[in-house]
C-alpha cells in the first residue's frame, strides 16, 4: 500500500508542498525580531495587492541587514558587530544576529525596503494579472 501524501489533492496541480518548506515555517516562528503585515489599501480600491512588512530592528543600521528574495522566499538576516572597543560596565543590550524568512506567493515581488527609526520596512506587489480565456483546440487522433 503505497503512503498518502497529507496534502495531495487531485484538485490542486502544481502545488507540492514539501516537507523541507513545512519544517522551515515551524522552525520560523522564534519570535524576534517582532513584525507585523499590513495590506496596503488606497480608499478607492476595495482590493490590493499590495502587502507591507515591518520589523522592529532597533540597533541595526542598514549595513547590519540584508535583505534577499531566493526562489520564493523573501530573507532578512541582521548581524551586528560586536564592539571591540567598548568597555562596559554593564550590558543589556546583547548584538544579536536573526534571520527570518516570508515565503512569496508566485508573482509575489519586492518593491523597496527603508530603514527608518529602528523599523525596516519592506513593501511588496502582485502585479495584476489579467485572466484570460484559451479555447484549448482538440486533435483527432488515427
Amino acid at each position: 500500500m503505497r503512503p498518502t501524501k497529507s496534502f495531495a489533492t487531485p484538485l490542486l496541480l502544481g502545488f507540492e508542498l514539501s516537507e523541507s518548506l513545512i519544517s522551515q515555517l515551524a522552525r520560523a516562528n522564534d519570535g524576534y525580531p517582532p513584525y507585523n503585515i499590513e495590506l496596503v489599501r488606497k480608499p478607492d480600491q476595495a482590493e490590493s495587492d499590495k502587502l507591507r512588512i515591518t520589523l522592529a530592528v532597533a540597533g541595526f543600521s542598514d549595513d547590519d541587514l540584508d535583505v534577499t528574495v531566493e526562489g520564493n522566499q523573501l530573507v532578512i538576516r541582521g548581524c551586528q558587530s560586536e564592539r571591540m572597543d567598548a568597555d562596559y560596565l554593564f550590558r543589556g543590550i546583547a548584538a544579536r544576529q536573526f534571520q527570518r524568512s516570508f515565503v512569496l506567493a508566485d508573482g509575489m515581488d519586492v518593491s523597496s525596503a527603508r530603514l527608518s527609526n529602528g523599523l525596516l520596512v519592506i513593501e511588496l506587489f502582485r502585479p495584476n494579472l489579467h485572466q484570460t480565456v484559451r479555447k484549448i483546440n482538440i486533435s483527432a487522433s488515427n
